[in-house]
């Protein structure tokens, strides 16, 4: 009896020194991925603003806002609309500087800041 206590008492050690390394492999790629995610968003906002300047809704920069958004929706899916483009580039405006953003933050809670920041 106690050697299937043992057996059964390793066994659930064993799952649960597993699971652990499994959940923690997935917070760290979601950082990752998130981190990546609102890097690329600040670039994207960055150029946008780069060639817009200060008014994306005026002339050009409307037309620059509807240009990429037809030709990135096509090629990447939805997320690329004039809104959110907008959201990108006004993202760049709060956080000029990239090194400034916090890691941890993902991009819905940059974007809330950001808006505050108009």
């Amino acid at each position: 009896m106690d050697n299937k206590l043992q057996t059964s008492y390793t066994t659930e050690q064993t799952y649960h020194s597993i699971r652990h390394s499994i959940v923690s492999a997935q917070r760290s790629l979601g950082m990752a991925v998130n981190s990546a995610v609102v890097t690329a968003y600040w670039k994207v906002g960055e150029q946008i603003y780069k060639a817009c300047g200060e008014n994306d809704r005026a002339g050009y920069g409307k037309k620059l806002l509807q240009y990429l958004s037809v030709h990135l929706t096509a090629e990447f899916g939805k997320g690329f609309d004039e809104s959110n483009l907008r959201k990108m580039r006004q993202f760049y405006c709060a956080y000029p500087i990239r090194d400034t953003l916090c890691p941890e933050l993902n991009w819905l809670h940059l974007v809330t800041s950001s808006n505050d920041c108009r």
